[in-house]
């Protein structure tokens, strides 16, 4: 709403006040809702600093474009030049458009020949999508150097949280003392790498899961990035997030705009839990949403039963023990086309190998879909094998610098899909693969990093992202109902841009029960459950060489799109007896488990974890207690679990659909079986845990009762 020169988004309780009284846009407040209709008329005494001594006489509010034009002297929003010129804007407002969800600004420096707009979308959900762009309005062309989206965050945000990893150990947190200066994490992977943090969080001190307040960007974007924080040493500051633009990658001809990637900013003052359940309804929001579609099916993907052993007889024993245990999606993995009998040949040529499969698919296709299972099918068609039918043919179809090959990994080159011929094979072949097979769901890699990305040689991360959007809406275009998994080594390439074109992200190349349980914690910060997979290896696990029981493989896998990565055919009659009663409680609590609110509970004691959903309305909660490592002390600390109505009565029991846990205690508290508490008591005073043997767990169901 316009109240003289201040307008205001507000939506479930969060607040977003800027005030353009400076002929520029000035976020005067991000966070909970203050009542500003008490007080409006104060708001320019409210935002008044004191002028230091050895400052400027009248300092002006640089606003969110940050301008050292008006005095600012930290990293401002926008940098460029005109061959050397036009580098300092000044940016004046020159249009604005409101209404209760949606504000946007249009300003302009003439002289210096730009244009700039920034739009903030208040969602239901209490995120704001902030979205900028830039214009060339000059007569000469201008270099972007980088469009960065801030958001000021108030004195009392103390620290910062971000997530940082590699191949098999993503998203490790890393909490930090906001001081001065800038803290930078940058990404120039060319995709959003192992390493990348998905959201960076500001927070007040010792705010956790439940309690404190807590701020966070996010990008939709899944190329180059750099999260920021600044502080100023005036003691001001800001959250910053924006791509990062490779040299002379952005070259605006007269005429021409950029859109910078849009930040998802997001409020809490009740914990990280907030935080997490704002960006699920937003991302559940989503027009084609899997859950809004159908529930999730139990996947079944072949890669660690059979690498690259391509054999009939052997995938239709899978697929009739997957049918047996419940299984309703089955995927064939890497090694089906071309020469592809190693990872060192034949990536690129995407289609089937006689060799392999003299009669095609077709008979395990058939198979697996008589058998009442979808059939899904592996790609990795951004990259090349030097040793393929296609780079042979075309090696001038991949990202380089000039005459120079880039370094090979994973014996591998990036296909450039901006050169219109790459594309088209791309999609050409398959799409070919797809209209010949009943095929609803694929696998897509993208298994090595970006070097020296250029097109023509400019650098071109920008456009390949946009390239790879593009070529999974078009594949989607011509096969409705088409879902695809993004992989990228593993959990190389899961952000929020990559969330609004595919409908899954394999979670992590390790299926190490202990290790998914970290990874998965943390990847769902951001990410929900039904959008990660989240398998049940074998019982030796192919990374790290740990054996896990079942029953602690089966609780991990539950809290996500669940599956199965194991060779089947290995289990004996009492392990396929668990699987089909795991999938079969999958089954009856995934519609719980991907659509209610996640709740993680702070545990005095880092042993263990408790983390679970609780529905929507509060009738029924999931709960799993995690033991890590061995517990501290003889009586584990209570398990107490948050986010049930308190007044309620709830019926909670143990449950343990996929075998026993090992229990190391004489005897096991009684609630176990079954026990009625308020919702209160279940978070005041919690339950007396078991003792579990170290990389154990049980789940904890519980039910409103209608009393």
């Amino acid at each position: 709403m316009a109240q003289s020169s201040v307008y205001q988004l507000l939506a479930d309780g969060v607040s977003l006040i800027i005030d353009t009284s400076s002929g520029t846009p000035v976020i005067a407040h991000w966070g909970k809702d203050v009542g500003l209709e008490k007080f409006q008329d104060e708001l320019p005494n409210l935002l008044s600093e004191s002028i230091p001594y050895a400052s400027i006489d009248q300092p002006e509010s640089p606003g969110v474009w940050r301008e050292n034009s008006r005095g600012f002297l930290g990293r401002p929003a926008l940098a460029g030049h005109r061959a050397g010129q036009d580098w300092s804007p000044r940016f004046e407002i020159k249009t604005i458009e409101n209404d209760s969800s949606h504000l946007s600004f249009l300003s302009e420096d003439s002289s210096a020949g730009l244009e700039v707009s920034v739009s903030y979308q208040m969602l239901p959900s209490g995120v704001v999508l902030v979205s900028q762009s830039v214009m060339n309005t000059g007569d000469k062309d201008y270099a972007l150097e980088q469009l960065l989206t801030w958001l000021p965050i108030p004195d009392q945000a103390t620290e910062t949280i971000d997530f940082t990893g590699r191949w098999v150990l993503e998203r490790q947190p890393q909490r930090r003392k906001i001081q001065s200066g800038t803290w930078s994490r940058e990404v120039r992977e060319g995709r959003t790498s192992h390493d990348y943090t998905i959201v960076q969080l500001a927070t007040t001190e010792g705010a956790n899961y439940q309690q404190g307040e807590i701020w966070s960007t996010g990008l939709m974007w899944s190329g180059n990035t750099r999260h920021l924080v600044e502080r100023l040493p005036t003691g001001r500051t800001h959250l910053g997030a924006g791509e990062l633009l490779l040299p002379g990658e952005m070259i605006l001809k007269p005429g021409q705009s950029y859109t910078a990637p849009t930040v998802v900013a997001t409020y809490s003052f009740a914990g990280i839990d907030q935080i997490s359940d704002r960006i699920y309804r937003w991302l559940r929001t989503r027009e084609n949403h899997p859950t809004a579609i159908r529930p999730r099916p139990i996947t079944l993907n072949v890669w660690e039963a059979v690498y690259f052993d391509h054999n009939l007889e052997k995938l239709i024993q899978l697929a009739d023990v997957a049918k047996e245990v419940g299984v309703e999606r089955m995927v064939l993995d890497d090694g089906w086309f071309g020469s592809r009998r190693t990872d060192s040949a034949g990536l690129g040529d995407w289609v089937v190998s006689k060799d392999v499969w003299p009669d095609g698919l077709g008979p395990l296709v058939d198979r697996v879909k008589s058998n009442g299972m979808e059939f899904g099918l592996w790609f990795e068609g951004e990259m090349v094998n030097a040793d393929s039918d296609l780079y042979r043919a075309h090696p001038e179809w991949i990202l380089k610098t000039g005459n120079r090959i880039p370094p090979e990994a994973r014996h591998q080159q990036v296909l450039d899909l901006t050169h219109p011929g790459a594309f088209e094979h791309v999609l050409d072949s398959v799409d070919a693969i797809l209209s010949k097979n009943d095929i609803s769901y694929i696998k897509w890699d993208h298994n090595r990093v970006l070097t020296e990305p250029s097109h023509l040689g400019q650098a071109a991360v920008h456009n390949q992202t946009l390239a790879i959007y593009r070529l999974f809406d078009e594949l989607k275009r011509r096969h409705p109902g088409l879902e695809i998994e993004s992989c990228s080594s593993g959990g190389g390439r899961i952000d929020l841009g990559m969330a609004q074109h595919v409908d899954r992200f394999w979670t992590s190349d390790s299926n190490d029960a202990l290790e998914r349980q970290y990874i998965q914690r943390y990847t769902q910060i951001a990410i929900p459950p039904e959008l990660l997979g989240s398998h049940i290896g074998p019982t030796l696990g192919h990374i790290t060489g740990r054996t896990h029981r079942l029953s602690f493989r089966a609780i991990t896998a539950l809290f996500g799109h669940a599956g199965i990565e194991w060779d089947l055919t290995e289990t004996n009659e009492q392990e396929r007896a668990q699987l089909k009663s795991w999938t079969d409680y999958y089954k009856k609590n995934r519609s719980l488990i991907h659509s209610g609110k996640i709740v993680r509970v702070d545990q005095p004691d880092e042993t263990t974890f408790v983390h679970g959903v609780v529905a929507q309305d509060q009738s029924r909660a999931l709960f799993a207690f995690v033991q890590l490592r061995p517990a501290t002390g003889t009586a584990p600390a209570s398990i107490r679990l948050e986010g049930l109505e308190p007044s309620a009565t709830y019926r909670v029991v143990a449950e343990q659909p996929a075998g026993e846990a090992m229990f190391m205690s004489q005897k096991s508290p009684g609630w176990l079986t079954g026990a009625v508490l308020t919702g209160e008591a279940l978070s005041r005073i919690g339950l007396r845990p078991p003792i579990l043997a170290p990389e154990n767990a049980i789940l904890i169901a519980i039910e409103k009762t209608k009393s």
